[in-house]
């Protein structure tokens, strides 16, 4: 796991405060302060893509709905693939969350 090269307390510091974060509106504002629009934007964008690619779309579907390089996709697929499974794991909770919501309409 490559993240253990960067333990330490500023590290841990960092995902306590993110794990602190009650809601939407508190994330929107955190990273707001903490990130540039582009980090926001690149972070929010590899995720999208992985969710592209967990649901089978091609490279170039996703380099055209979503703007990323082939390289980050490349890069998304690899962790899918040979990762610590984070992305399968929170998509999985995004997805089981929206059915709640939509089951309780």
């Amino acid at each position: 796991m490559q993240i253990d090269k960067l333990r330490g307390k500023e590290l841990d510091q960092l995902f306590k405060a993110v794990l602190s974060l009650k809601d939407l509106e508190e994330c929107y504002r955190f990273f707001d302060d903490l990130c540039t629009i582009n980090e926001i934007q690149a972070l929010a964008q590899r995720l999208d893509v992985a969710r592209m690619l967990r649901e089978g779309n091609t490279y170039h579907k996703i380099e055209a709905e979503t703007g990323a390089s082939t390289a980050t996709i490349s890069r998304v697929k690899r962790c899918l693939n040979f990762g610590n499974d984070s992305y399968e794991m929170v998509l999985e909770r995004i997805k089981e969350e929206e059915n709640s919501k939509a089951s309780e309409v």
